[in-house]
């Protein structure tokens, strides 16, 4: 049996759906991301099941128990929002401990747990000091302890890693993940940042105007999005459009590549396929090879984003920073991919 589970749950706001009969199951130990735009109604969901809106229709159970009705506090979750919302006034360990003086528990028990999470997070001899004392990764840590010291049943993320800068924010998603494995806690993280559910999920759920677009594991959904919406969103994407198909090869604009197997039932005029810019490489000229002039080359640290104006259009690439050919801006080129790379969007 899923250890939560969403039936059908939707939140309107006059004629306005938000979310928009949404199901989904989770099972026990799973890190879920739901990713979306602003607007997606990802951050609705959560509250939902937070307790914090309340739905207009369907659902909530988490082992079978309706979360419908029962106070926010009463749910038993932890909660990690995207400012933290530590107490400034408090320390650390007192922030930490707020979850177990509410609920009563004894004064040694509380220290000894207070304690085991912060070593789990990795804030051993920070006890006593204040949320200003700390860095945003530090505060984020701290905000993680005191949802995890509860015990909660489910682990509600809420754009946590959102306020850090791009390196920490790597790091934290490493911390994040090895936390998350340690503990076996259920989690429901909310993000629009693509690359950090690829990074931390076991499954994505790719949302937009209130409806699941895709559910399903990070690399899958990567490599077979379900719709256009989820091509374009997760990850950069080329689209090009199948004028025809003549002795299993396709014609797209000029090219004539062998239709693989895995299009085989997809090869038509007007059909779309995909290809990542990281799929595409630079090569001589052929009859499957696409003519292309550099329009712009971006340096990205580990990559080299390239822009080119070809007959199909615009086409990015994406080159391993690896000391291999590097062609200038201006410059005219040949680009293929292989046929097994391309996907069709349906």
């Amino acid at each position: 049996m899923a250890h939560l589970v969403l039936d059908r749950l939707t939140k309107r706001y006059a004629d306005t759906a938000a979310v928009d009969q949404v199901s989904l199951a989770i099972a026990a130990g799973e890190f879920v991301s739901l990713l979306g735009p602003s607007g997606c109604g990802k951050t609705t969901t959560l509250q939902m099941i937070a307790g914090f809106v309340e739905p207009t229709g369907g659902a909530v159970r988490l082992d079978g128990r309706d979360l419908l009705g029962v106070p926010a506090a009463k749910r038993g979750l932890g909660v990690v929002f995207q400012n933290y919302a530590l107490f400034p006034h408090l320390t650390v360990a007192e922030n930490v401990a707020f979850g177990l003086d509410m609920r009563k528990v004894p004064r040694i028990e509380s220290r000894q747990r207070v304690d085991d999470v912060l070593a789990l997070v990795g804030l051993v001899g920070m006890a006593v000091r204040y949320p200003v004392q700390m860095s945003g990764g530090q505060q984020q840590r701290v905000a993680l302890a005191r949802a995890l010291v509860i015990r909660p049943a489910l682990l509600l993320l809420d754009e946590p890693l959102s306020n850090l800068d791009a390196k920490l924010r790597e790091e934290m998603q490493i911390e994040l993940r090895r936390i998350q494995r340690a503990t076996g806690i259920t989690t429901l993280m909310v993000t629009h940042d693509q690359a950090e559910a690829l990074a931390l999920s076991d499954r994505i759920v790719v949302m937009q105007a209130g409806r699941i677009e895709q559910d399903a594991a990070p690399h899958e959904a990567y490599e077979h999005p379900a719709s256009g919406f989820v091509c374009d969103f997760l990850g950069k994407a080329n689209l090009f459009t199948v004028e025809g198909v003549d002795d299993a090869r396709m014609a797209i604009g000029p090219l004539r590549i062998a239709v693989p197997e895995s299009l085989a039932s997809h090869a038509r005029a007007g059909a779309r396929v995909l290809v990542r810019p990281e799929k595409i490489a630079f090569g001589p000229p052929g009859e499957d090879h696409l003519s292309a002039v550099v329009k712009s080359r971006v340096f990205q640290g580990n990559h080299w984003l390239y822009q080119l104006d070809t007959p199909l259009g615009s086409v990015l690439v994406i080159r391993q920073n690896d000391g291999g050919l590097r062609p200038d801006e201006g410059e005219a080129v040949h680009l293929c991919w292989r046929a097994q790379d391309m996907r069709a969007v349906p």
